[in-house]
């Protein structure tokens, strides 16, 4: 008798499975449609950091960077905390360079947990959450926010917490909703993770990407959460650079020590001449960053009256690459069948049901994820594409 071995499997991730992002990429590819579904820019960053990329690799930089990342990164970012919020960090220990956020994300919350804790966090959240969280054996706590204004219920995110919170997630400017939270939201964050003695892990790598005059409010900055926060971000969509891979973690130098020993035995390092030229965009002039800002929130506009104008019901975006729509004036109910088997084939755009973030799905269950990080004749199409929806 032959015994075949069964497929490997991690039990953790099976309810995982492949995520939304590849799925409906795919679907734009096979039914020729505007991929609308995934944040990613279809044009380059700023030259200057481009020309960095170049001469690094044309200077040699292309062997492994030292464990923590090349000492001109981790000045660098250490320069831009100190100068954006005068937050004050030794590059020598307070700072880590990762794979990306996702990376930094994964080996923070595999450094602070263990089986059995629980991390709060907000729904709808980035899909990496969910499966990390699970990769730790902790447990997933949510408080929902809801549409349109997506606030914090104040009990609802209290009843998430408990004596077994390790960890508060929170990613402001917030994928997928666009919400930008505010000082008072912080402060009720940071109150219940002081009460609970519970770490926080802030994705902020839309942090340049605030619109309307919005100010980004770091946690770290907020009273008595320098010692129990840790912060991360990157270069992808600050600089339009999403395939370069460059995050870092920065707080207390316990804590990065901590997801530095988590993390050498993920990637080790990477991106080697793509973190000097992170560094070179770091201290770019505040014009650069402002017409970044700028150049997203008309994107923003154009995509939001095209959705109006088909129709939706929208929920303007303070932050980020995204914007959500209802499209339950179609009749739609299922936004997960409707981007699957309608928008794309129909319209001949594809987009990201926003149920695929949450728990509850009911809470999000006609709502739809547009990305507007493209160039404007782009948006415009979809825009127009989309207005079939009402015509037909």
């Amino acid at each position: 008798m032959q015994f075949l071995a069964r497929p490997p499997a991690n039990a953790l991730l099976e309810p995982f499975g492949t995520t939304i992002f590849a799925e409906m990429s795919a679907l734009a590819v096979a039914t020729d449609a505007i991929n609308l579904g995934q944040g990613f820019p279809d044009t380059d960053g700023p030259q200057a950091v481009l020309d960095a990329a170049k001469a690094a690799i044309d200077a040699g930089r292309n062997q492994y960077p030292p464990g923590p990342g090349f000492p001109e990164l981790l000045n660098a970012v250490a320069a831009h905390q100190q100068r954006f919020y005068g937050i004050e960090l030794d590059p020598t220990n307070q700072i880590l360079v990762t794979v990306g956020a996702t990376e930094a994300i994964a080996a923070s919350i595999l450094a602070l947990c263990a089986p059995g804790d629980e991390v709060v966090t907000f729904e709808p959240y980035y899909d990496s959450y969910a499966a990390t969280i699970a990769l730790a054996g902790a447990q997933r706590r949510t408080c929902v926010l809801r549409f349109p204004d997506f606030a914090i219920d104040p009990d609802e995110l209290r009843s998430a917490f408990s004596e077994r919170t390790r960890v508060v997630l929170l990613n402001s400017p917030h994928n997928p909703t666009g919400k930008v939270f505010t000082r008072a939201e912080l402060e009720l964050v940071a109150g219940l993770a002081r009460e609970y003695d519970a770490w926080v892990v802030t994705d902020e790598v839309y942090e340049h990407l605030v619109f309307d005059g919005r100010e980004h409010i770091p946690m770290s900055t907020v009273p008595g959460m320098t010692e129990r926060t840790l912060a991360i971000s990157s270069a992808g969509k600050t600089f339009s650079t999403t395939g370069w891979k460059v995050g870092w973690v920065s707080g207390p130098a316990p804590a990065v020590a901590g997801v530095r020993g988590v993390k050498q035995f993920l990637t080790y390092v990477g991106s080697g001449p793509f973190q000097l030229a992170t560094a070179t965009g770091l201290g770019l002039a505040d014009e650069v960053y402002a017409a970044l800002a700028d150049s997203l929130q008309g994107k923003r506009d154009l995509l939001v009256a095209g959705l109006r104008s088909a129709g939706l019901a929208v929920a303007v975006p303070q932050g980020t690459y995204f914007v959500i729509a209802d499209v339950s004036s179609l009749g739609v109910s299922d936004a997960l069948a409707f981007c699957r088997d309608v928008i794309a084939q129909r319209a001949g755009v594809v987009a990201v049901p926003v149920s695929v973030f949450c728990d509850d799905v009911a809470a999000a269950r006609s709502l739809v994820r547009f990305a507007f990080c493209k160039r404007d004749e782009v948006l415009a199409d979809a825009a127009a594409r989309l207005a079939r929806l009402t015509i037909e």
